[in-house]
């Protein structure tokens, strides 16, 4: 723990540790640094890092909604071709020097998102218990254990969070009064917004819905139009919503569509999470 407005101690390797290669050069996670005093170590994919600059590459993944970490270095030049290869947690922790602390933010982090790239989980209203929906089109869930407690199947509202109104009803309607889409809701009242940057986008819904899995996301209105969904790690065209390998067969990153502005979206596309 640092001293009352006092910055934390830099973090630096032992020079005596026999365990890591140290090498040197600059530091490929953040060339342009001026320390010039830190050990550089090796990573498996052969690239050099400091403990501070691989904590916050690694920070900054998880904050984007990545639980993996793969290395950013440039391999080629020409291509800006990235080396991507990926980090054991393991290797990351050692190298990066992590503390108690940012051992458990990391591991929390990590386990949360990887929960919600693999499957879809909340808890049920009743009881508690976390339950996982199987089927994405669906709004009807059963709980196993309020189902056991009861004796008769419990079923919920995975949008409205209420006990399943009827049995009968089809699963995408629950029926219960005010249960509405909050997320279809945000994305049909969203206000307009303009990119700068892009040649003829003055007005543009500024929430999407990322055309592969769903999730919500907004355009910082800087660069092109193209963007990449922060949990499938989809890019695509924010103003037309095709994937940004179909765009750009007819229009420049920072040009309007030739099919102009995707009016705001009516529905949401349904995930299918891997396997």
């Amino acid at each position: 723990m640092s001293l009352r407005g006092q910055d934390p101690p830099k973090k630096k390797y032992d020079p005596l540790d026999a365990t890591l290669t140290f090498v040197d050069g600059d530091d490929d996670l953040d060339p342009v640094s001026s320390d010039s005093v830190s050990l550089r170590a090796r990573l498996s994919c052969g690239h050099a890092v400091t403990p501070e600059s691989l904590t916050q590459w690694c920070r900054c993944q998880l904050e984007d909604g990545k639980h993996e970490f793969r290395c950013p270095a440039v391999v080629d030049v020409l291509t800006n071709k990235l080396c991507n290869q990926l980090w054991s947690y393991q290797e990351v922790r050692r190298l990066a020097a992590l503390d108690v602390e940012e051992m458990q933010y990391f591991e929390e982090k990590m386990a949360r998102l990887a929960v919600d790239s693999y499957c879809d989980v909340q808890s049920c209203p009743k009881c508690k218990t976390c339950v996982e929906r199987k089927d994405l089109s669906s709004l009807c869930v059963q709980c196993v254990v309020c189902t056991a407690d009861q004796k008769k199947a419990y079923q919920f509202c995975w949008q409205c969070q209420k006990k399943w109104k009827d049995p009968g009803r089809q699963s995408g309607r629950c029926g219960n009064n005010g249960c509405i889409n909050k997320d279809l809701q945000l994305l049909q009242t969203c206000k307009d917004i303009s990119l700068p940057e892009v040649e003829g986008v003055t007005s543009c819904p500024s929430v999407r819905a990322c055309p592969v899995c769903g999730m919500k996301v907004e355009h910082n209105r800087q660069f092109c139009k193209n963007i990449t969904c922060p949990r499938c790690d989809t890019e695509f065209c924010f103003v037309c919503l095709k994937l940004k390998s179909e765009c750009n067969k007819t229009s420049s990153p920072y040009g309007i569509c030739p099919s102009g502005v995707a009016p705001k979206q009516t529905s949401i596309p349904v995930w299918k999470r891997k396997q």
